[in-house]
């Protein structure tokens, strides 16, 4: 079963309105919770523009099975069990072959449908900004992908939604005993992708960027606008993570390795003409780079450098191709 309880108000509603077809209340209600549904697809897809699809697939199947909700569980509980179970769909048909426990790929392989997660689409409600941080940080997202579909969705409703393992268990058509070992092994899985982070995902956290941080943006910007490619360097840490999407390939580890790419690649040109904007994606740090070429009287949006800070050096750089993508939030040109 899962949270049984006494019908609330919204419950109530959906129920008549789902009663008399009436399609704009039903609207209204569902819509509430389209914010926090589209994070939770997000964290089960990796990819902005797969999670704002589910979740409207969500929606129509929500209408489709409305004749079910008998407000044995509350509204927001039957439409998160809805979606997940939509995103396990999706997972099972897309092209590249979820990995399996007995074949992790290696932890510097990208994930090549990852994108970033613009911060004002996040939910307003603060319950949900508390643990937003921790669970939808770049690294996090990342490590969840290496989790097979149906483990990925025991590990988001039990220790991000915190989930009873029964309402888990009804919702995937799973017994408790699945559900617990699935648990299980996702938690060692995550272990291993995140061994330094904290685990506890429920716990209150900070979720502000903190002015060290400002100050380590400013600082890549500076030195970007610059062209100083010997300052850009001294804010990164030695055993850098650097991956540009949606590039082929692998992510490169350490500083100078990174440094040396960008030249080679053409990526940092000394005579490139750039701008950037300050700016936060996935509740990180991260910078808007607009590059002018000769002769266009514009800069123009160009990357999205997503970062993460410790101690004042710059441990993770996770570059996005960010032109045409206006769901980001950025301007286009400066």
């Amino acid at each position: 079963m899962t949270d049984v309880r006494p019908l609330g108000a919204d419950d109530a509603e959906f129920i008549a309105a789902v009663r008399s077809d009436d399609t704009a209340r039903f609207t209204l209600l569902t819509e509430r919770h389209r914010r926090e549904l589209q994070v939770h697809c997000y964290r089960m897809l990796a990819n902005y523009e797969d999670a704002q699809d589910l979740t409207q697939e969500t929606f129509l199947r929500a209408w489709r099975k409305r004749e079910s909700f008998r407000g044995d569980a509350a509204l927001r509980t039957w439409l998160y069990r809805i979606a997940t179970n939509a995103c396990l769909d999706f997972l099972d048909k897309r092209a590249d072959r979820t990995p399996r426990p007995s074949e992790l790929p290696d932890p510097d392989a990208e994930v090549p449908h990852l994108q970033p997660y613009p911060d004002g689409m996040l939910p307003a409600d603060p319950q949900e900004c508390v643990v937003a941080r921790e669970t939808i940080e770049l690294a996090f997202i990342v490590a969840v992908q290496n989790l097979p579909p149906r483990q990925r969705a025991v590990l988001v409703l039990r220790d991000v939604l915190g989930w009873p393992a029964t309402a888990a268990a009804d919702a995937l058509e799973l017994t408790v005993a699945s559900v617990t070992s699935a648990l299980q092994r996702a938690r060692v899985t995550m272990r291993h992708r995140l061994p330094d982070r904290r685990l506890d995902w429920r716990s209150p956290a900070t979720h502000e960027i903190s002015d060290d941080e400002r100050a380590v943006v400013a600082s890549y910007i500076d030195a970007h606008e610059r062209n100083d490619l010997d300052g850009l360097a001294s804010l990164l840490r030695d055993d850098l993570r650097f991956a540009m999407l949606p590039d082929p390939g692998t992510v490169t580890r350490g500083a100078r390795e990174a440094v040396d790419g960008w030249v080679s690649g053409g990526l940092f040109r000394r005579h490139d003409d750039w701008r950037c904007l300050p700016t936060t994606v996935n509740r990180m740090p991260a910078a808007a780079l607009y590059l002018r070429a000769p002769g266009d009287p514009s800069h123009r949006l160009f990357t999205l450098a997503a970062l993460h800070i410790v101690d004042g050096e710059i441990a993770e750089l996770t570059g996005f191709d960010a032109a045409d993508k206006p769901w980001l939030g950025l301007p286009p040109t400066l």
